[in-house]
């Protein structure tokens, strides 16, 4: 089934518009997105493996939790909603800790080019990874992996894993809110 996402202007302003994802990607309209990235009490970062089904960086390490925002549903319901869907968590409103939105233009191959606001955020993971339940059409492989192991493999020029090409800015705000809770 087809989602609708609302129509964004370049600053990340809703347009009252809704319009396809599927449309949205072809045309390159800006649209809202939610990350959620999960660490652990001992400094360890949630990495999500993207399906091998994903029309987008199949296999590549990312965000712990991510998707599109539905037309009409709130940044927060679509946070905890992805969540859900994708892990099998759920979590409380209060738990999740806004980091900031970020602005983000990439152009995958001719007819999907993806313009997004992630509205990021972070969250505590209480429970052990084992008790996680994958969404099998969106997530391969979850894995722990240290923030400094991970920060430093990250900006590695030889990194030991494929990672999601986010902006280097985006990534280095992200560790420095995680690092901040620990």
């Amino acid at each position: 089934m087809e989602e609708w996402v609302d129509l964004l202007d370049t600053k990340g302003n809703y347009t009252g518009h809704k319009i396809l994802k599927s449309e949205a990607h072809q045309k390159g309209l800006f649209h809202p997105t939610v990350h959620i990235w999960f660490y652990t009490s001992n400094g360890e970062v949630l990495l999500q493996q993207r399906a091998q089904i994903k029309k987008t960086f199949p296999l590549y390490w990312d965000v712990s939790v991510a998707g599109h925002v539905g037309a009409g549903e709130s940044i927060v319901s679509g946070a905890i909603r992805e969540i859900k869907e994708e892990i099998g968590l759920v979590v409380k409103e209060n738990t999740l800790n806004p980091i900031g939105v970020f602005k983000s233009i990439q152009q995958h191959h001719h007819g999907l080019l993806d313009c997004e606001f992630h509205h990021t955020f972070i969250c505590c993971l209480r429970q052990p990874i084992e008790t996680l339940q994958k969404q099998e059409e969106e997530v391969e492989a979850l894995q722990l992996k240290p923030i400094t192991t991970w920060e430093k493999d990250l900006f590695s020029e030889t990194p030991s894993m494929d990672y999601v090409p986010h902006q280097k800015t985006y990534y280095e705000e992200v560790i420095l809110a995680l690092k901040k809770q620990l």
